[in-house]
């Protein structure tokens, strides 16, 4: 496959917006830049196809051999996001019905039904019609299928598809009545045919959870499909093009391990809330890079300045978005791609930031920002490309159990999965210490720390595997709402945690939902020596019980079930299963997680101040560490006796090093 010899730098670009003197003054800006890469057409498939069977390409032939004696490559976008008019009044069985049973005109982007065989018929034939065309063009550097998949469709081609989806997974009636658990409420099917979408028509999106985590699967499953339907068509004219489309930010409504299966790369679009702690950012690019098992991505999106659909759209502030796009490459990205490259002058967008602004001009803050960050990039040259991020903790993640979660009816409305996670992660991230991302069936036996918050869906071997890797010596860290439940969402008969209760060496007997102003207190007992004696506590809290050698690290200070345990350590074969039975304050997750790296042997790739972040990217061809500073003062990086080479300006580095706030430093290890 091929593969890119240079950091990949540059993003969506929309010459047909544009007349011949603007696209000339744009090749001179990118180059100054150093711009490398424009993403295109992505928008466009009613200027290429402008009715059925009649495509024009010429002005693309232009631009594109315009782009490239310029010495830029091209990531080639099918533009099939945004169906032409022609298209939806034609054939209106392509635009999806919404939750509300309502069926939609044309107009938005991304608004078309996965499972129409007219769009995939269309969609197939115009990039049929690109790879033809452009497949062998020396710019073509990649090809990006669609855009931002995640249209939820209720229409009656969906609604057929769901129910041949069930015969295929379940086989029968009798066990779809089984694993939907129908006798419930009186839902019991004597047909495939009475099978419907969950709906606001029959609330079923609310009220069975069941059929609600099945159709997301399903839906996940069409996109997949819809995605391969593109795909092998553009594979068929040049296997050597790597493919790829971008994940959302909203990251929730598609099942990603599932969909970037067959993915030669994973992209996906990063846009951060103004508020958003840098730890919450890096734990989404390492669940990026944990889709494809620890290879790298590419950053396909970011606005280089505000974005314009946040409530509040602030300005990026000075150096941001440098340390932002390095903190993409730290964590696993192989190009700095942004939206867009010149901003619009009108539509949805026209106030979303842009490498050139509305004023042409070079001499914006933002403009030389990246033309600093292009030159930057430069020097860096392959460096680190294909890199791999060596982990010894991994925290396990899952879309259907996030999905079954969240549509759980109690014990609390605030149920939140990925804030959950990151909670937890956010404690090795301020250690430091390197962490990969890994769906429920990965491999685990060469880590020696796996964290599973709220490993509420015990799907098939799940247990089995984690009870091997702690019996051979692993550590394992879960918590509240862990082993309640099957793949169906089927509650476990006998005590909670389910499969997980030997392993941890309790039982819990019931569940306290705490409403948001309430607290209670954890009472450390004298086996766990952390900065304080007390902790506070909140959200959900467990009545624990050991049994079978568990010890209590932990127990409530307060309400009926005060003493009670809440936090528990299991010695299980070689290794220790720890229990966190309620959601602590992050100053005992910090506590508690330094200590249990402590005794897993897991040190910090290098000493820090806080706030100075630490990763490692080791390639074939050097072993490169990104230190970033996102705080407003000075902090400090001790690369003890080792020496380095900063890459960005060839200094030694060596010893206690101070770095300025905000800034980035990028040096080769050895």
């Amino acid at each position: 496959m091929k593969k890119a010899d240079r950091i990949y730098y540059g993003g969506d670009y929309n010459p047909d917006q544009w007349d011949d003197k603007t696209i000339e003054e744009d090749m001179r800006l990118f180059k100054k830049a150093g711009i490398n890469l424009l993403t295109l057409p992505v928008f466009s498939w009613a200027r290429l196809e402008p009715d059925e069977g009649v495509y024009c390409f010429e002005w693309l032939d232009r631009i594109i051999d315009k782009i490239w004696e310029n010495g830029i490559y091209v990531c080639l976008a099918t533009p099939t996001t945004a169906q032409p008019a022609w298209l939806s009044t034609r054939y209106p069985e392509v635009l999806p019905v919404d939750i509300a049973g309502r069926k939609r005109t044309h107009g938005m982007r991304v608004f078309f039904c996965v499972n129409s065989l007219k769009y995939r018929e269309r969609a197939a034939a115009i990039a049929e019609e690109m790879a033809k065309r452009y497949a062998h063009h020396p710019a073509l550097a990649m090809w990006h299928v669609s855009n931002e998949y995640g249209t939820y469709c209720y229409c009656p081609t969906c609604q057929a598809k769901f129910r041949l989806w069930l015969r295929r997974r379940y086989g029968t009636l009798e066990e779809l009545n089984r694993r939907w658990h129908t006798s419930f409420w009186g839902r019991v099917l004597t047909s495939f045919e009475e099978v419907t979408l969950p709906t606001e028509l029959n609330d079923d999106y609310r009220f069975n959870p069941a059929i609600q985590l099945d159709y997301m699967r399903f839906v996940t499953d069409s996109t997949a499909e819809c995605f391969m339907n593109e795909y092998q068509v553009l594979k068929k004219y040049n296997p050597e093009i790597p493919i790829q489309t971008n994940m959302s930010g909203y990251i929730k409504k598609l099942d990603q391990f599932t969909l970037t299966k067959n993915l030669d790369i994973v992209g996906w679009d990063n846009y951060p809330w103004p508020d958003d702690p840098p730890y919450f950012v890096a734990m989404k690019h390492d669940i990026m890079r944990g889709l494809k098992g620890g290879r790298s991505f590419i950053l396909t999106e970011q606005s280089p300045n505000q974005q314009n659909w946040q409530p509040y759209n602030l300005l990026k502030r000075p150096g941001e978005v440098r340390r932002l796009s390095y903190q993409a490459m730290a964590h696993g990205a192989d190009t700095c791609l942004f939206f867009q490259m010149r901003q619009s002058i009108a539509g949805q967008e026209k106030f979303h930031g842009a490498v050139i602004s509305h004023s042409g001009r070079e001499d914006t803050r933002v403009f030389r920002e990246c033309t600093q960050l292009g030159k930057e990039l430069q020097s860096l040259g392959d460096s680190f490309l294909e890199g791999c991020t060596p982990a010894k903790a991994g925290i396990l993640f899952d879309w259907n159990n996030w999905w079954a979660l969240e549509l759980a009816s109690g014990p609390s409305k605030d149920m939140d999965y990925l804030k959950t996670v990151s909670l937890y992660y956010e404690t090795l991230y301020r250690q430091n210490i390197p962490v990969d991302i890994l769906p429920y069936d990965a491999e685990v036996s060469g880590y020696d720390l796996i964290v599973a918050p709220m490993l509420y869906m015990t799907k098939e071997g799940v247990a089995e595997h984690l009870k091997d890797f702690v019996r051979d010596g692993g550590t394992l860290v879960t918590t509240v709402m862990s082993g309640l439940a099957d793949e169906n969402d089927r509650c476990i008969f006998g005590a909670y945690p389910g499969k997980l209760k030997d392993l941890l060496g309790i039982w819990v007997e019931e569940t306290d939902a705490l409403r948001p102003y309430e607290k209670n207190r954890m009472k450390l007992s004298d086996k766990l020596a952390l900065a304080k004696a007390e902790y506070d506590c909140g959200f959900l809290c467990d009545i624990i019980h050991t049994e079978g050698g568990a010890q209590v690290l932990a127990a409530y200070g307060e309400d009926f079930y005060a003493g009670c345990p809440c936090a528990t350590e299991n010695s299980y074969g070689k290794g220790k299963a720890y229990y966190i039975g309620t959601q602590p304050e992050q100053a005992f997750l910090d506590d508690f997680m330094e200590m249990v790296c402590g005794c897993c042997g897991l040190k910090p790739i290098c000493q820090t101040s806080e706030d100075v972040e630490v990763t490692l990217r080791v390639s074939e061809k050097a072993e490169v560490m990104f230190i970033i500073n996102h705080g407003k003062t000075e902090g400090y990086i001790d690369f003890g006796t080792d020496t380095l080479t900063g890459l960005l300006d060839q200094t030694k580095l060596t010893g206690r090093m101070i770095i300025a706030p905000g800034d980035v430093i990028v040096a080769r290890r050895g």
